[in-house]
């Protein structure tokens, strides 16, 4: 069974200007805002014998293919102005553990979700983070060549295969630029020699404020990348979380069963399959409008062996 977790829009409370920093982890506003919109969308229900009243969760079902919605996802009112006022960024969490034949599935599944939320037919940016990439300021080119040769070929191989499903997605119009994240400059220069449309960004985690190594600064502004830096972190949804996010208890859901045995709640291993995050920030102010995440979690019939 299929479970898609969203946030609705974390810019509920006002607009925020971009310019604004923050220090917020993604893993912290998602986990925090996915339980905000659980609580919010709950349902008390007094029973007839006076007991205390059971917590109901707005979901539905839908017909096609048994996916759950937590909670429901209501009509959306999409964007305030019109769609050419907006920069809309998408950044899509590959998963760990989960295979790469899922991802054209998965890829298309996200956007579809985003473009639904705010009523749109295309975003302007999708940057796509691949798990098990880590970007070290430190490191030197030999230092990453390194890296790459304990990791490849299979990983390398799985993100080329990845590129070409996100490749017919920007020449069906969907995208109109694509991003990778954690990339230095060897991994980009043999990712762009197997392309066909090269990543116009590169968003790059600076943990320490580090210095962005010139080998990088120099490649990028060869190649017109552009170079991004985000607060983003590695696992954003790891599955103990998932768990807590889904199952009993006063900071779950109520989705997943209490017990093995227990009929209170959906039976199975959980597993987190990818996180999307989507902004849309007015172009001409700055201002952050609609802001949120989704998440699909697949559960299993039965528990995962450990």
């Amino acid at each position: 069974m299929k479970l898609v977790l969203s946030t609705s829009n974390v810019m509920k409370g006002g607009p925020s200007v971009i310019r604004r920093p923050t220090t917020q982890k993604s893993n912290i506003e998602l986990i925090n805002s996915l339980r905000s919109n659980f609580q919010t969308s709950q349902q008390l229900d007094s029973t007839s014998n006076g007991t205390e009243p059971s917590r109901r969760y707005q979901t539905w079902t839908s017909e096609h293919d048994g996916t759950l919605y937590i909670p429901a996802i209501d009509q959306s009112p999409g964007l305030a102005e019109e769609r050419s006022q907006y920069d809309i960024t998408v950044k899509l969490f590959y998963l760990p553990g989960i295979p790469t034949s899922r991802r054209c599935a998965h890829t298309r599944e996200a956007i579809d979700l985003v473009l639904k939320e705010l009523h749109v037919d295309s975003i302007d940016l999708l940057i796509v983070s691949f798990p098990g990439i880590l970007f070290d300021a430190e490191d030197d080119s030999a230092g990453e060549e390194e890296e790459m040769a304990e990791n490849e070929p299979d990983d390398f191989d799985s993100m080329i295969q990845t590129w070409r499903t996100l490749e017919v997605l920007q020449e069906q119009g969907m995208i109109a630029q694509l991003g990778v994240a954690e990339f230095g400059d060897e991994r980009l220069a043999r990712f762009l020699a197997h392309t066909k449309v090269k990543p116009s960004v590169d968003q790059i985690n600076l943990r320490d404020c580090c210095v962005v190594p010139k080998s990088l600064i120099l490649y990028a502004k060869q190649e017109n990348i552009q170079l991004l830096t985000h607060n983003d972190c590695d696992d954003i949804l790891p599955v103990g979380t998932t768990r807590e996010l889904l199952g009993p208890g006063e900071k779950g859901a109520g989705i997943l069963a209490s017990a093995p045995e227990a009929e209170d709640g959906i039976q199975g291993f959980v597993e987190p399959q990818w996180v999307v995050k989507y902004t849309a920030v007015v172009k001409d102010r700055g201002v952050v409008e609609n802001k949120g995440y989704f998440a699909l979690a697949d559960v299993g019939s039965c528990v995962r062996p450990r």
